[in-house]
């Protein structure tokens, strides 16, 4: 499968969704901005908790992850939303760079959130009807970024789920296309093993720096960020030890060499394996690799996390027998033949590539049919 139908941008990149985005720079803006969204079919509203009182480099990071979420190639256009222009123009001119319709509305400019509201209506019904008009060419799989994330995790995650996406990830990486692994504190016990798959010593470097640096925030909190992990969930799944539940998380991402290792947001500069430094929770990573250009999301689950990026669809594959009876709503993969021995990796991992293709070529996911779907950006640092 070398092919599927997506959406070419200007900026050369493929998108896989066609959202009209409206985007809120500070929480003061979010209630114009959802009633805008809501306003308009199909529109989808991305709002954030702070924005007003971030300094150095916890608001850059803000602002990288609002600028890159615009930026991802599933959408078409976005209006940014604000209290003032300042905010709305550093997080604006990153995503008008991709070539794509961008607006700015301010309530301070437009005389407060009612005027601000219907001059927003226009504009995005406007980019919705553009939009439509709109239609899916073929395009290369090596075209496309795909994050592989994990939560709710167990023994089957690391016996099925998580070697299932990862044998995906090993095709997509053949393919030419790139893959992003994130979690940092996911890969503690396992990271040596990461290192050593990289020919780049300052990736290497990066990554081992990179768990360090979050066992060294644990401890200066005063926690024993080892003597916490596997986390009590984990533990009923059955996972025992830090270790072990790092080794099968980084199972997720296939086999591959190391091709490169990205800041909190950052879109990859070369195809093949990416890791991208994040936090653990699966909230916050999605967010950040929908921000990094991530196309689609295979999230791999045990116990089931049923959480989806509203920007980049979210495939669930799970092995686990009871997740998938009780909890199969949000289930969009069934990997259990894995465990059986019914089946090959290999032809689990074909059969994973196939569904995620579906679902660049316009399948929804689980998670889009129920919006079960959350956008949260990663704070480094207290408000003032």
């Amino acid at each position: 499968m070398t092919e599927f139908l997506g959406y070419r941008r200007d900026d050369g990149s493929v998108g896989i969704r066609n959202h009209v985005v409206v985007l809120s720079a500070m929480d003061t803006a979010n209630p114009t901005a959802q009633r805008i969204a809501s306003s308009v079919r199909g529109a989808v509203p991305i709002t954030i908790s702070f924005g007003r009182g971030q300094i150095g480099f916890d608001y850059e990071m803000t602002v990288r992850a609002l600028a890159g979420l615009g930026a991802n190639p599933n959408v078409a256009a976005v209006l940014v939303v604000s209290l003032e222009p300042t905010s709305a123009e550093r997080v604006a001119a990153p995503i008008a760079a991709t070539g794509k319709p961008v607006e700015i509305i301010t309530l301070m400019g437009e005389g407060g959130s009612i005027n601000a509201t219907a001059r927003g209506v226009r504009w995005v019904a406007e980019q919705t009807f553009a939009a439509s008009r709109k239609r899916r060419e073929p395009c290369p799989v090596s075209s496309l970024i795909v994050g592989v994330e994990c939560g709710g995790s167990d023994t089957t995650s690391g016996l099925a789920s998580n070697p299932a996406v990862g044998a995906m990830a090993d095709l997509l990486v053949d393919a030419g296309g790139s893959v992003i692994l994130s979690e940092t504190s996911e890969w503690m016990g396992g990271e040596h093993l990461l290192a050593e798959r990289t020919a780049d010593s300052d990736v290497a470097k990066r990554i081992i720096e990179a768990v360090e640096r979050v066992e060294q925030d644990a401890h200066e909190r005063g926690v024993d960020i080892r003597g916490q992990q596997p986390t009590a969930d984990n533990i009923r799944g059955g996972l025992t030890t830090i270790e072990e539940k790092s080794l099968g998380a980084i199972l997720k991402g296939g086999t591959r060499p190391v091709a490169d290792f990205l800041e909190y947001c950052e879109r990859p500069r070369k195809p093949g394996l990416n890791l991208m430094d994040t936090a653990a929770p699966a909230a916050e990573s999605i967010t950040a690799l929908s921000a990094g250009g991530c196309q689609m999301i295979l999230f791999s689950t045990g116990q089931c996390n049923q959480l989806g990026a509203p920007l980049s669809p979210t495939l669930k594959v799970s092995g686990n027998a009871t997740t998938l009876s009780r909890m199969t709503d949000h289930i969009d993969i069934d990997v259990g033949n894995l465990l059986s021995g019914e089946t090959s990796l290999q032809e689990t991992g074909a059969r994973v590539m196939r569904a995620a293709m579906e679902v660049a070529s316009g399948g929804l996911t689980r998670a889009e049919i129920f919006s079960e779907e959350v956008t949260t950006i990663s704070r480094f640092e207290r408000s003032l």
